[in-house]
């Protein structure tokens, strides 16, 4: 069972007033997952109670403007049902921010460990000399994203696919593609970028149009799966090839790589073509979504954010 808050985590950042007021509220009910890895399983009865564990750990808008780049390894394990019903009594702006705040650390998370394997990568293709484990990290590699060969064409194709893409594109689309979080996809399988699938675990929509054949909304055990999902198709479906190439010649100016300009690659991603790229540079404008391109996640704790009761 999960313990209760300790009056060493009360203490944090000098504020136990508004901590005790979160608990108190039904904010959390946490449990240390494991000295070793630094994780607390955090369990959160309302959106605003959310806001209230992200303003304990100074994760906050006033911050952001501030200036600090840092983001919290704070990890949202479940949508879930209680997210689309509670969301629907809250202000738009405080649920935009809920959604980006959520969002957020996820997405560095899966950035994260793309850059870890294009780290490697790039290491061996400079060795040009991969044997034993590395040569089968390496076929694997090139099997989860669709390369296939083992000359250097074939390697500089994969350095052109394991990279990440900017989070300012990335939060814009899952804004556009999940109704900010609300949409029924997220809530029955934290689907948040409305990935199409034709087979295994997938939802239904309700007007399926049958002249597509048998299709469903691909559904996940957590929201970042969904985010890895999405990043893998990018780095990977023919239709965006175009964004790899603009984001490998950015790269090879050692110029940063923009969400805003990446977007413009983006006219196959939606039935609306130029229409949808517009949508997304009004997301990216209107909540000021670019300097999320500087991001960074903060090293050394984790908290592991689910549902009350899940």
């Amino acid at each position: 069972m999960p313990k209760r808050l300790d009056a060493r985590f009360l203490r944090r950042r000098g504020r136990p007033s508004r901590v005790l007021r979160a608990a108190v509220s039904g904010l959390a009910a946490l449990c240390i997952a494991g000295a070793a890895s630094a994780q607390e399983r955090v369990e959160v009865a309302s959106p605003e109670a959310l806001l209230e564990f992200f303003e304990n750990l100074d994760y906050t808008p006033e911050a952001w403007q501030a200036g600090i780049r840092e983001v919290p390894r704070v990890y949202l394990m479940d949508v879930g049902e209680h997210w689309k019903v509670n969301s629907q009594n809250i202000e738009v702006i405080q649920k935009k921010r809920i959604f980006f705040r959520t969002l957020g650390p996820l997405v560095l998370r899966a950035n994260e460990k793309i850059l870890a394997d294009r780290e490697r990568l790039l290491a061996l293709q400079a060795k040009d000399d991969a044997g034993g484990e590395d040569a089968t990290w390496l076929t694997k590699l090139a099997q989860r994203y669709k390369v296939e060969g083992a000359d250097a064409v074939a390697l500089a194709e994969l350095v052109k696919r394991v990279d990440a893409v900017p989070p300012s594109l990335v939060l814009a689309q899952g804004a556009e593609e999940s109704g900010w979080g609300t949409s029924r996809f997220a809530a029955e399988g934290n689907a948040l970028f409305g990935q199409w699938t034709w087979g295994g675990k997938g939802i239904k929509p309700k007007e399926q149009r049958e002249e597509l054949g048998d299709y469903r909304i691909a559904a996940f055990d957590a929201p970042l799966e969904s985010v890895d999902a999405y990043l893998l198709n990018i780095n990977t479906n023919d239709a965006y090839a175009g964004l790899r190439e603009r984001r490998a010649t950015t790269r090879e100016k050692n110029a940063p790589v923009s969400g805003w300009e990446l977007a413009e690659t983006l006219t196959s991603y939606s039935e609306r073509g130029r229409e949808y790229v517009d949508s997304l540079h009004a997301i990216m404008r209107v909540n000021k979504l670019r300097p999320t391109d500087d991001a960074i996640l903060a090293d050394g704790q984790e908290w592991q954010i689910y549902p009350a009761g899940k």
